[in-house]
C-alpha cells in the first residue's frame, strides 16, 4: 500500500482532568474516503482540530502530507481544505465575497468555477444568512476546495440537507475521490459512512474502538443476517426442516429467516424449495448494518 498522506500516532489531548482523546493512532492513504465516527463526546472534533492545527495535542504526533499541523501551519493550509459543520461566516456577507475572502487567504484568484460547479452562480449576490441549509453546505464545500487541496475534511457535510441535496453532495464526494483527493468524513449518518467510506475509524470515550473497511467492521457484529424470500407455492413460509436458519415470520407472501452462517442457510433454503418442487421468485440477503454494529459497540454489546 502507498505511504499514508495523513498519520496520527499516539494522539492524546487532555483538558485539565478530562482526557478527550486517549492514545489514538490511525493512517489515511491517498485517494481514500476515511470515515471518523463516534457518539457525541467521543473525541472526533478534538481529533479533527488537532489534525487541522487548531489545537495542540498533549502528546503524540500528527503528519499531514509530511507536515506538522502546528509548526508548518501555513504550508498545511495549502494541502488541507476544511468544511466545518458550522461556518463562521458573517450573515451579511455575500456569496461572492465569501469566495473572494477565502481565495485571498490562499493567495489564489477567486474560484468562480467552483461557484458554477456547485450551482451557486445565481446566488453570488445573496447574503450568506439568507441561504438554505443545502446552499450553505454547497458553499462551504466550494470554499474548502478553493486552494485545490490534496486532503479535504468534511464535518457533517449533509446535516440538515434534504434528500436531493444529500444526493448531490454525495456525488461531489465521489467525484473528488475519482480525481485522487483524499477525504476525511466525520458523520453521525451510519448509512452515509457505509455507502461512501473506504475505511472507517470508530472513537468511543476518546479511544479508538476499531478501524477497517465497513465490511470488516460489520463482520464482527453479533446481529444475525436476515434472509427474505418468496416462492411461487409458499414452501418456505415456516415449513420444512431448516437447521441453519430460524423462521421469524411472513408478510405478503415473503418468508423471513435469520442466520449466522449465510452461505449454508441460503443453500439449505434453496434445497428445500427444490425438494418441494417450488420456484424461488425473490431472494434478498441483508447483512447486519454499520449502524447495528455501531450501536453494539457504543452500548457495550461488543462481540469481542
Amino acid at each position: 500500500m502507498n505511504e499514508p498522506i495523513l498519520e496520527v500516532q499516539n494522539l492524546t489531548k487532555r483538558y485539565q482532568s478530562v482526557t478527550a482523546v486517549n492514545n489514538v493512532s490511525f493512517r489515511i492513504y491517498p485517494g481514500e474516503v476515511f470515515g471518523l465516527l463516534g457518539p457525541n463526546g467521543a473525541g472526533k472534533t478534538t481529533t479533527l482540530e488537532c489534525m487541522e492545527g487548531l489545537r495542540r495535542p498533549t502528546s503524540g504526533t500528527i503528519l499531514v502530507d509530511g507536515l506538522h499541523p502546528i509548526k508548518d501551519r501555513h504550508l498545511v493550509r495549502r494541502v488541507l481544505g476544511v468544511q466545518l459543520q458550522t461556518a463562521a461566516l458573517p450573515e451579511m456577507m455575500l456569496v461572492k465575497e465569501a469566495m473572494a475572502l477565502i481565495c485571498a487567504a490562499h493567495d489564489v484568484q477567486p474560484r468562480q468555477d467552483l461557484l458554477h460547479r456547485f450551482g451557486l452562480d445565481d446566488l453570488k449576490m445573496k447574503q450568506y444568512g439568507t441561504l438554505s441549509t443545502g446552499q450553505k453546505r454547497k458553499l462551504q464545500l466550494a470554499l474548502a476546495l478553493a486552494s485545490s487541496p490534496k486532503i479535504v475534511v468534511l464535518d457533517e457535510p449533509t446535516a440538515g440537507v434534504d434528500v436531493q441535496g444529500r444526493a448531490q453532495l454525495h456525488e461531489e464526494i465521489r467525484a473528488l475521490k475519482a480525481v485522487g483527493v483524499t477525504l476525511i468524513l466525520a458523520t453521525h449518518d451510519m448509512a452515509e459512512a457505509e455507502m461512501l467510506c473506504d475505511r472507517i475509524a470508530i472513537l468511543i470515550g476518546g479511544k479508538l474502538a476499531t478501524v477497517g473497511t465497513p465490511e470488516q467492521v460489520t463482520a464482527a457484529s453479533k446481529a444475525e443476517t436476515r434472509i427474505t424470500l418468496r416462492t411461487r407455492h409458499g414452501s418456505l413460509l415456516g415449513q420444512g426442516r431448516i437447521e441453519k436458519a430460524s423462521f421469524i415470520g411472513k408478510s405478503e407472501g415473503f418468508a423471513h429467516w435469520l442466520c449466522t452462517d449465510t452461505a449454508s442457510a441460503v443453500m439449505e433454503l434453496l434445497a428445500e424449495a427444490i425438494h418441494a418442487d417450488d420456484f424461488v421468485e425473490d431472494l434478498r440477503v441483508e447483512r447486519p448494518s454499520l449502524e447495528e454494529r455501531f450501536l453494539e459497540m457504543v452500548e457495550g454489546r461488543d462481540a469481542r
